[in-house]
């Protein structure tokens, strides 16, 4: 082709295209070298509103609620011409079945990522997901190019060895989405997500007898009760939504008979369904010490909870789960993201309720537990 010829054909392309995008399956297709090979690592999250999807670094409250995942960067690059200590990577963040519900009249979300250096205190740490603070004392060293609703977007790196964050995110909080995360490493990397590991601090269960209990509480429970001298669970629905209507401060749709059932199993140790006195006594101060929880993490004293205020406090009141239980309770528990009292008493009570009943059938404390048809039907049917 002739010099002219090849401009006359540039010019057309010019006027008849804006935009020129090139394709290519990896990093491996923009190589000179045919021996070269990247490292391809893929992970599939989702975000979905309360849990996980945080919305972009414009919105800290929640942005911390994000999937992060934690790349550990090895190997400098093998460039003899390049002074620089530096590792090349390539991350690719895509928004998964769009196409799908653009026919549906929804546009592509907008997406993006930030990478930060993991300090030096948090080096070592066991998989843990990093909170709010992390994310107000540290800048991102560096992002994708900008915030935009293409169905993926990807930018290529270069960092100095060590470990760093990647938080993909959408630009708005409360958007929902799957999403696929990939990272493309020159030399060799480590990289996991960073999700908390299931845990529950379980204090030991108070010993106490009548004696320990204080004469007011006993009238109390007398006039409660009535002349069995054992609370039902309807008897104890009455109560409990006699007493929080007091509080005017806290927002309750009221306690459930399924909730106060809940309740009374986990405390009922003769197997009556129904709460004694030191029963009741030792439900009441487990109440009592969640409402403290409760206001603590109330943080605009609305009266509810945010459903990532709630994540803080179910593990204040040491349950530590990771992000797909969130999800769930966020789900079960959360209603338009708000968790109000008597919701986030029966999360607790569950959870307590459950992690014990593990426990139990765990005789070896190794995190793993067998159970005959019996004990599953026992333990589904009437925990």
């Amino acid at each position: 082709m002739e010099d002219g010829e090849f401009w006359m054909s540039f010019r057309e392309f010019t006027r008849q295209f804006s935009r020129l995008e090139i394709c290519n399956l990896s990093p491996d297709a923009l190589s000179e070298d045919s021996m070269s090979h990247w490292n391809t690592i893929k992970f599939y999250g989702t975000w979905r509103k309360g849990s996980t999807a945080g919305g972009c670094r414009n919105h800290p409250n929640t942005y911390w609620i994000n999937p992060q995942y934690k790349i550990t960067l090895l190997e400098e690059d093998d460039d003899p011409e390049d002074d620089e200590v530096a590792c090349s990577f390539l991350v690719a963040l895509m928004q998964k079945d769009r196409r799908r519900y653009r026919r549906q009249g929804q546009d592509m979300h907008t997406i993006g990522f930030a990478v930060y250096e993991i300090p030096e205190e948090y080096r070592g740490c066991q998989n843990v997901h990093l909170k709010k603070n992390f994310f107000l004392s540290n800048s991102s060293c560096a992002r994708s190019e900008t915030f935009i609703n293409l169905r993926e977007v990807s930018t290529r790196l270069r960092l100095p060895p060590g470990e760093y964050l990647i938080v993909p995110s959408t630009f708005e909080p409360g958007k929902e989405a799957d999403f696929v995360l990939r990272v493309f490493t020159e030399k060799q990397s480590e990289t996991e997500e960073l999700d908390d590991q299931i845990s529950a601090d379980l204090e030991d269960e108070e010993e106490i007898t009548e004696d320990d209990i204080d004469d007011s509480f006993k009238s109390m429970f007398a006039q409660l009760a009535g002349e069995d001298m054992e609370i039902s669970i309807r008897e104890l629905k009455t109560i409990l939504n006699r007493v929080v209507t007091r509080h005017k401060d806290l927002k309750t749709d009221g306690f459930s008979t399924e909730s106060c059932r809940t309740m009374v199993n986990l405390m009922d140790k003769d197997g009556s369904a129904r709460l004694g006195l030191v029963e009741f006594q030792l439900l009441w101060n487990k109440i009592r010490k969640w409402l403290v929880i409760f206001r603590q993490f109330d943080l605009d004293k609305s009266g509810a909870m945010s459903s990532y205020e709630m994540r803080l406090a179910v593990e204040a009141a040491g349950f530590k789960l990771n992000n797909r239980l969130n999800q769930v309770l966020v789900a079960r528990y959360a209603d338009n993201e708000l968790i109000d009292f008597d919701n986030f008493i029966c999360c607790l009570v569950k959870l307590e309720a459950m992690f014990r009943s593990f426990r139990q059938f765990d005789k070896e404390g190794a995190g793993e537990a067998e159970m005959n048809i019996t004990e599953w039907l026992y333990l589904t049917m009437c925990g």
